[in-house]
């Protein structure tokens, strides 16, 4: 009980030391009070008995002092004295104070935005009940078409659901875009097919009504749907009376049953999910075209919760027993032998998902890893400027120092007092840092959030959040340690005598200022790196942007069309497509116009197994080949060059044989040399193969899903030949003048005459090539901006150790030149030792680049991570920006006056 009331008695006075002082000298007052009445009554008077008293006391401002230390914590005391005197004196040199802190906000806060980031799509936990235990089921090998990731058949999801018993909970779901607008321009807004214990598993309860049952999620539900929060506010203004009512998503009504908590934004990190409804439903909104009963589409994801007491092995090894029984029960039909064996082969995993799968954690991973890496070595470079200002700071003050050394301050108190100065800054800094990274963080997933679809915006949750907190208090901790330790040392390593004899300037023995130097060609080091880092981003952005693609992505609009799926037969689609096409073409302001199912560079692909017959090709295996359905004029339309035979005519009717036109890979890796113009291949994703298919055409390669990827072999089939069981297309349209942009209006009233009800959604295919590129275009523009702020950052720490040292060599200068020694003489003896630390700074920079750019490889494309090309530009323009720095206050030393720097002794 004493411990504690000690304690807190401690913690007042610490927390109130105005009073504890008043009190403190009330007691002793009141003690020599006692002492002075008691000589009054001796027979002293008044004046005799005061200095009595004092004299019998002993000293007061000693005894003041032991009480102080027995009253509260001295070193928490000693602290506050060194953060006012350090505030103090920051204070006194606002220019110094405000450059270091500015450098270090902006350090600090480009590390804790990327961290943020980082924090956000891979740390974060899912805002469920228990995340920890969540369990993903994916596959330990790959499936029929060359994939393993973890997306299944919704007869493998009904078949695990019903026979496992590992699972207290447990879900499927996949994403999707339901259109809000009811025809016209498509008003899309993202969300997912669940599962019926989609919210139970993940314990998440309703805001207003109810979430789904199984019961929901029968064969030939009607529908329904539960809202998520924020769409709840921003569509509905948070009127509690919508339960019960009616959402329209892509034209098909869906009762709503609740609204779930603001908490909770969906399950796939990077997306939000703004309406959910039951996998049933996929039938009401795609019609006959549904995937419920395919065996060979995969688009669920499986998330269940173990039941208590299972771990995710035991997990694993009971869902092994059941991938025999399910995969029989869901065998596709129509698959070859060799196919079945295959599918037979696939066994289930289980692994911990805790984080939420996220398609953004997949792509930019890397990315963000390398950004946190490049941020990191801007930190070492702030650091090392700050630490040359307070070296030169610590010269600076070196007489201070040295008399407080006489007046009996130990050495290791005046470092503590110069590491509180450093530690204001770094904590200034920090905080102003924070306030810039959630400005940044935004900042960056704007730039992450696709501009081509509405749909695809990032969303993360940037809050800052104790992780967040914790990185940027304890960067900034380190960092005021890490710049700030090396020059307290070396500003209290002083002889007081020698110092106070010292001149004003308060030059550093020797002269050398090595230190600084060391700090300066460490910067030097660091940006060759980061610059060249930045070069070789730049570069692999450059390749692809300006890459041919085998196609023209300029002036060409791209228009989705989507028919209602229940308001034509397949019969009809065709037909009705080609009627827009034909309109389409009638335009006078369109020079050309086709539609296909794939557009190239929309990370979409559609492949399928075929058998060749050439001389290369026969009796070998089918092959996995990409192809694309397109009518006439596609390749006019997108500039792609047709090499050899012809285009797709009017001739080519489903009455007429098939054919084909293929690319230039693809005849060169099945032909040989032959000419392909005439020979077949056949369709064998069946038991048996498909009729011939007649190849009338080659044309020039063009990328297909992706610019990074090599041209796969591929085959175009023609629309006209096809019956069209999709009910959307997209059409292509190049102008014949102008903007692709200005055909929007006549494009929407040409395509809504033929069919009023169909949605739409435009944009062009520049904007769609852009938005493949969206990681190389943030790397590219992120490590070239702290590329140059290093480089910056390098050289005002040049700039400033050539001052510096000119400065403290003035009267060595003024002797030399008074002797005889010229300027170009003094110039050059400067540039000489800003030459020797640009070449120190720049060779230990290429051996470290030589080594941390292989860490970047993955990331490049077109240029090789030690690119001997880039990494010398880099050190040349290095170079040449450190040697201006360097030669201004070389060119300042020259022009001296002699009698000038001699008076100043």
């Amino acid at each position: 009980m004493l411990g504690w009331r000690r304690f807190f008695s401690k913690l007042r006075n610490f927390l109130q030391p105005g009073r504890a002082e008043r009190e403190l000298t009330r007691e002793v007052e009141s003690h020599l009070q006692l002492l002075q009445d008691n000589y009054i009554r001796r027979g002293m008077s008044a004046e005799e008995a005061r200095l009595a008293a004092k004299r019998a006391y002993g000293g007061v401002e000693q005894a003041k002092e032991l009480h102080r230390d027995e009253r509260s914590w001295i070193w928490l005391e000693h602290f506050r004295q060194d953060i006012r005197f350090g505030m103090r004196t920051l204070s006194k040199s606002p220019a110094f104070s405000l450059t270091a802190i500015a450098i270090l906000a902006l350090a600090i806060g480009a590390n804790t935005a990327i961290f943020s980031l980082i924090d956000s799509v891979m740390l974060k936990t899912l805002p469920v009940s228990h995340p920890e235990q969540l369990l993903q089921v994916n596959m330990t090998n790959k499936d029929l078409w060359g994939g393993n990731g973890p997306y299944f058949s919704n007869p493998v999801w009904e078949q695990l659901r019903d026979r496992q018993d590992v699972f207290s909970g447990l879900l499927a779901y996949s994403v999707k875009h339901f259109n809000l607008a009811p025809r016209g321009e498509v008003r899309n807004v993202q969300g997912n097919y669940v599962s019926g214990q989609f919210f139970d598993t993940l314990g998440l309860l309703p805001l207003l009504g109810r979430t789904f049952t199984p019961a929901d999620d029968r064969r030939g539900c009607a529908g329904a749907a539960v809202l998520s929060y924020g769409f709840w506010q921003s569509e509905y203004d948070g009127r509690a009376d919508i339960i019960g009512k009616t959402i329209v998503l892509d034209n098909h009504p869906f009762e709503i049953l609740g609204v779930i908590g603001p908490e909770f934004t969906g399950i796939d990190v990077g997306r939000e999910s703004n309406v959910y409804v039951p996998l049933c439903a996929e039938k009401v909104i795609d019609g006959e075209h549904n995937s419920l009963d395919a065996s060979n589409a995969g688009w669920l994801r499986i998330i269940g919760r173990p039941k208590l007491g299972l771990a995710a092995k035991q997990v694993e090894a009971r869902l092994k027993t059941l991938t025999g029984p399910i995969f029989d029960a869901t065998m596709p039909p129509d698959l070859r032998p060799d196919q079945r064996e295959t599918y037979k082969k696939r066994t289930f995993r289980a692994e911990n998902v805790a984080n939420g799968p996220s398609f953004i954690r997949s792509k930019y991973r890397n990315a963000l890893l390398v950004l946190m890496a490049i941020t990191g070595i801007v930190l070492l470079i702030g650091c090392s400027n700050v630490a040359n200002l307070l070296l030169v700071r610590g010269a600076v003050r070196r007489r201070e120092i040295a008399i407080r050394m006489a007046l009996g301050s130990s050495r290791g108190r005046l470092m503590r007092q110069l590491l509180a100065e450093s530690m204001l800054l770094s904590i200034t800094g920090a905080l102003l840092g924070i306030a810039f990274a959630h400005w940044g963080a935004q900042l960056l997933v704007r730039f992450l959030s696709s501009s081509v679809y509405q749909e695809n915006k990032v969303f993360l949750d940037l809050s800052i959040d104790s992780r967040v907190l914790s990185f940027a208090v304890g960067v900034a901790i380190l960092t005021g340690l890490l710049f700030g330790f090396a020059p307290a040392w070396r500003a209290t390593r002083v002889d007081p005598q020698s110092a106070m004899k010292a001149n004003s300037r308060g030059v550093l023995e020797g002269g050398r200022f090595g230190l600084g130097k060391a700090l300066v060609v460490a910067q030097i080091a660091l940006s060759l790196v980061l610059v060249a880092g930045a070069g070789l981003m730049l570069a692999t952005f450059m390749q692809l942007e300006t890459l041919d693609p085998g196609f023209d992505r300029n002036d060409v609009l791209l228009t989705g069309v989507t028919l209602q799926s229940n308001t034509d037969t397949l019969d009809r689609r065709g037909a009705i497509f080609d009627e827009m096409l034909s309109r389409l073409r009638a335009l006078p302001g369109v020079r050309s116009a086709s539609y296909s199912d794939i557009t190239p560079v929309g990370d979409v692909i559609n492949a399928a197994n075929l058998q060749f017959e050439s001389n290369s090709a026969r009796g070998k295996p089918p092959v996995l080949i990409f192809f694309n359905l397109v009518t006439d004029g596609y390749f006019k339309t997108l500039g792609t060059r047709l090499l050899s035979g012809r285009d797709f005519n009017s001739h080519d009717t489903p009455q007429s044989p098939k054919v084909a036109i293929v690319n230039e890979t693809l005849a060169k890796k099945f032909f040989q040399g032959q000419n392909p113009i005439g020979k077949y291949y056949r369709e064998s994703g069946g038991s048996k193969p498909g009729d011939p298919v007649t190849i009338i055409g080659v044309v020039q390669d063009a990328k297909y899903a992706t610019l990074r990827d090599a041209v796969p072999p591929t085959v175009y089939v023609a629309t006209s030949q096809d019956k069209r069981t999709a009910h959307a297309t997209t059409f292509e349209i190049r102008p014949a003048a102008g903007s692709p942009s200005s055909l929007i209006s006549v494009v929407k009233s040409t395509i809504t005459a033929v069919d009023s009800d169909a949605s739409l959604q435009f944009r062009t295919l520049a904007a769609q090539v852009d938005q493949s590129l969206s990681r190389e275009r943030l790397l590219a523009t992120l490590s070239g901006f702290f590329g140059v702020l290093a480089l910056l950052l390098a050289v005002i720490g040049l700039y400033g150790v050539t001052s510096y040292s000119v400065a403290c060599r003035r009267n060595e200068i003024g002797i030399r030149m008074a002797l005889g020694a010229r300027q170009s003489g003094v110039l050059r003896m400067v540039l000489t030792e800003v030459a020797i630390l640009i070449a120190i700074g720049l060779a230990v920079g290429f051996v470290l680049s030589l080594g941390v750019t292989r860490f970047i490889a993955s990331l490049l494309y077109g240029v090789k991570a030690n690119d001997p090309t880039t990494l010398s530009v880099t050190a040349a323009v290095l170079a040449l920006v450190a040697a201006v720095a360097g030669f201004v206050p070389a060119r300042r030393a020259s022009r001296l006056d002699p009698m000038d720097a001699l008076r100043e002794e």
